[in-house]
């Protein structure tokens, strides 16, 4: 099979996965990775497919793995990795997957976009009192509000932690 001939059956894939048809997607990209199986982008779509077909959690976790061991600085390979955790109902993982994708793709905002999306929880504005004190509640309402004016960055307190 030819170089174009690869690419055209994953764009075929992905194409099918687009459309919610994740057998025909995973047919396709079968075919791309019996033919090129050290192509991280062909492993780790493949994966997502097995998942949106709701089977085969270890088979869709090992090829996105695998697809993350060859290339980790790529934020598809850890969305889509994500994507297959929440899937299957781990959420946890997924969470982790996407905090661990920030440190090797120097914060790529799809991965930011999604740990948003999926509603992560902040640590307290003032960390010497509880979660629930009064002052924490309406510093974190204001901290909300001022967000939706899109004056603050939902995770820039992490990143300010993190240097």
């Amino acid at each position: 099979m030819s170089q174009n001939e690869l690419v055209n059956e994953f764009k075929q894939g992905l194409t099918a996965l687009r459309k919610g048809l994740p057998q025909s997607a995973a047919g396709h990209l079968r075919k791309a990775l019996e033919h090129d199986d050290a192509n991280p982008f062909y492993l780790s779509y493949y994966g997502l497919a097995l998942a949106r077909m709701g089977r085969q959690l270890a088979e869709a976790e090992d090829s996105c793995l695998a697809a993350l061991r060859i290339k980790r600085t790529q934020a598809h390979l850890y969305l889509n990795l994500a994507e297959v955790y929440l899937r299957f109902g781990q959420r946890e993982y997924a969470l982790c997957t996407l905090y661990n994708g920030l440190q090797h793709t120097q914060w790529h905002t799809r991965l930011v976009r999604a740990l948003e999306t999926l509603g992560i929880r902040r640590p307290p504005v003032l960390s010497f009192l509880h979660r629930e004190h009064f002052l924490n509640r309406q510093l974190g309402k204001l901290r909300h509000r001022l967000e939706g004016e899109g004056r603050v960055s939902a995770l820039e307190s992490l990143r300010v932690a993190r240097n």
